[in-house]
């Protein structure tokens, strides 16, 4: 048995290097090089090409190096035997977390908007919001949504939350399914999505969606640029449903050179560094799975393929 990596950013031989340093006597292969194919029971991806994991044929495993799964599923070929499990890391959610309440203080701060005042030398204070004034709603409620609502109500902040189905958050108010969807966004300022990207929640951020929302509600999407439906958040923003966005992911990454996001006043643009993989800390929990895969153990973090994580 034996672990391939398939990656696309430069990154493979660091990752092999992290897991080899933590099991010397594991097989580790790069996908690209010269090795026995049918060694391979458990391949690490991350955005890797389409059609890569059906040269394994004796595949049983693919695990995302990551918290995100939809690159896994929507790829092509799949082979359908296989099981897929996703990273869940407690560092990536102090990370999400952090860059979260970052985000929130800089929007109700105005920090912002006087980035742009500064490029134009511009002197005009602005009112500011407390902390205690502003309510943040959280889509998607699992490991990563769970751990930033918990923080921001920690840290002073009115906080909701809404998911698929009904979660528990202790000192949260929680909404679910379409039922709790209008009241939940009633309740909220500030809406931060973190939604798993599922058939069900791709282009959830629409035009149709922006008419449920309060009046001049900023937007935080760090999760998937697959929920967001780009020209109708411009047209929220003009016409004043949503006051201004900050945005970590995109439909195409990297955000092409000409698209209208860089020019606008109110789109706050990121690099996709909401939270990022600690080389250290995941090559540990991939390499437990793979103990737990040859050990004919539960795998941990098993995705539904139905469901979509």
């Amino acid at each position: 048995m034996a672990i391939v990596i398939i990656r696309q950013d430069g990154k493979s031989e660091e990752w092999k290097s992290a897991i080899q340093e933590l099991a010397p006597d594991t097989n580790v292969y790069v996908h690209g090089d010269d090795f026995p194919k049918e060694e391979v029971s458990m391949a690490l991806v991350w955005k890797h090409p389409e059609n890569s994991l059906n040269q394994y044929p004796e595949l049983k495993l693919v695990s995302s190096m990551g918290a995100g799964v939809d690159f896994i599923l929507e790829d092509p070929g799949l082979p359908e035997q296989v099981a897929i499990s996703r990273v869940v890391d407690p560092l990536l959610a102090e990370d999400m977390s952090e860059f979260v309440l970052a985000l929130v203080l800089g929007h109700i701060k105005n920090l912002n908007t006087y980035h742009g005042d500064h490029r134009r030398r511009w002197w005009q204070p602005i009112a500011y919001t407390r902390i205690k004034d502003t309510s943040v709603g959280i889509m998607g409620l699992g490991q990563l949504g769970a751990k930033v609502a918990l923080d921001l109500k920690g840290a002073g902040f009115q906080v909701s939350g809404w998911s698929r189905s009904s979660k528990d958050i202790p000192g949260i108010t929680t909404y679910a399914g379409q039922e709790g969807l209008s009241d939940f966004l009633n309740d909220t300022n500030v809406l931060v999505c973190l939604l798993p990207l599922t058939p069900e929640t791709e282009g959830m951020l629409d035009e149709k969606f922006f008419e449920k929302v309060e009046e001049g509600t900023y937007l935080i999407n760090v999760a998937r640029g697959g929920h967001l439906v780009e020209n109708d958040l411009l047209m929220a923003i003009e016409n004043g449903k949503i006051s201004g966005a900050s945005l970590d992911v995109f439909q195409q990454e990297p955000l092409g050179v000409n698209h209208p996001f860089w020019e606008h006043d109110n789109i706050l643009i990121t690099p996709h560094v909401a939270s990022v993989s600690d080389m250290d800390s995941v090559a540990s929990l991939l390499l437990e799975n793979y103990r737990r895969l040859t050990d004919g153990d539960a795998l941990r973090f098993e995705v539904s393929r139905s469901r979509g994580y």
